[in-house]
């Protein structure tokens, strides 16, 4: 057998997750809502894919049975967070053990195009369906098509790093 990169084994689990603490993040909230149920859920793993059409994708552990909702709804919404809405961010985060009525009470909601929560003060939101949805390791990476973007909102923009929020 060949030697080199083919056989080498993956980094560290524990000196990855301490090397990706180092990206400064946007702190993202996606949501869902339909017959499987709502669901919301503070990522940093959301992602432009392409503006023809407009597509953006974000990652979700696939440990929580909850997170099926997204692909079991056939839609969401990225609400990109401000620094104002760190409180939002960490009751979603599941900070306090909040039930899920609870951490909706945190914001206020409206609705677009596919019936996904969207927060009505959140910098801006992106409406999407589900157009693609598969296991990558732990996660699920799910893509979708943006049908509808929410008004922009002012205010600085809430960032993840080194398990820290910063406002910039």
């Amino acid at each position: 057998m060949k030697s080199g990169v083919a056989s080498h084994p993956p980094a560290d689990r524990v000196h990855f997750r301490e090397a990706m603490s180092h990206f400064a993040a946007p702190v993202c909230l996606v949501t869902t809502d339909g017959p499987a149920g709502r669901r919301g859920v503070t990522v940093t793993s959301v992602c432009s894919v392409s503006d023809e059409p407009p597509t953006v994708l974000f990652c979700l552990n696939q440990t929580s049975l909850a997170n099926t909702r997204f692909d079991q709804n056939g839609v969401f919404a990225v609400n990109l967070l401000a620094s104002h809405n760190e409180p939002v961010a960490r009751a979603f985060a599941g900070e306090g053990q909040l039930e899920l009525e609870a951490r909706f009470a945190a914001g206020r909601w409206t609705r677009l195009v596919t019936d996904a929560p969207v927060l009505m003060d959140a910098l801006i939101s992106f409406d999407c369906r589900v157009i693609d949805s598969r296991p990558v390791a732990t996660h699920r990476v799910i893509v979708g098509e943006v049908l509808a973007i929410g008004e922009p909102t002012a205010g600085n923009s809430l960032l993840y790093r080194a398990r820290r929020y910063h406002s910039l």
